[in-house]
């Protein structure tokens, strides 16, 4: 079914305003003992090192601090969670997971971070949806098709979000868009959508707010559309 213009403002509108709540930064986790409860729908962001998550978690929430961003690829080494929605009645669980692809650390540190983030992924029931994400430059890399394989194995629904789309010329953009559109058809568990995003010029951050929205409990948003 096609939604209509009505219905896409609506669903831009509940983005804005579910962004535009509280978003604060609930615990660091090393081990799986250190998991929070389930106790509301969990959208993770994935995505080889220096890919752009931490930009884009800021550019979502509009706090330039709330996931720090740094040029040296590997500095997030834990899973962070964080709470959007109202002090005590969040919406949503953000959890931004280590990058993948590139560390600066020893390989048993690497392994422990790998194995940690594969048994969230395949174990999390709160988990809606994992945001891969994909640098629009380069495209999908090898490491990025063995995360895919691991969330069709273990059936974890993904969505590919491209990055830095700013560095790109239309044309450019357009290619990759079919590269990664044709690719993504033989993935079980990709969803069928890509969106494009910039965080430097703001591309595609409404519809992404849209999306995530679309993936809580609307009776947890509390957002109300407007009837006239």
């Amino acid at each position: 079914m096609t939604e209509s213009p009505q219905d896409d403002v609506q669903a831009l509108e509940a983005g804005r305003w579910l962004f535009a709540q509280p978003c604060t930064f609930l615990r660091g986790v090393n081990d799986l003992g250190g998991l929070p409860p389930m106790s509301v729908a969990e959208i993770a962001f994935a995505g080889r090192s220096n890919v752009g998550k931490s930009s884009l978690v800021n550019a979502l929430t509009g706090r330039s601090t709330l996931a720090r961003t740094s040029n040296t690829p590997g500095r997030t080494q834990q899973l962070n969670f964080f709470e959007l929605g109202p002090a005590g009645k969040a919406a949503l669980m953000l959890v931004d997971l280590p990058g993948y692809g590139y560390a600066r650390e020893t390989k048993s540190t690497v392994a422990a971070w790998t194995r940690l983030v594969v048994d969230y992924l395949r174990g999390r029931a709160s988990l809606r949806r994992v945001l891969l994400l994909i640098d629009s430059r380069h495209g999908l890399k090898d490491s990025d098709r063995s995360i895919m394989a691991l969330l069709d194995e273990a059936a974890v629904s993904y969505q590919i979000v491209l990055t830095k789309t700013d560095k790109l010329k239309p044309g450019e953009l357009q290619l990759r868009l079919e590269e990664v559109g044709a690719a993504i058809k033989r993935h079980v568990a990709a969803h069928p959508s890509i969106i494009a995003t910039s965080s430097v010029e703001g591309t595609g951050i409404a519809e992404l707010r849209a999306e995530i929205a679309s993936l809580a409990d609307p009776a947890s948003i509390g957002y109300k559309p407007r009837t006239e």
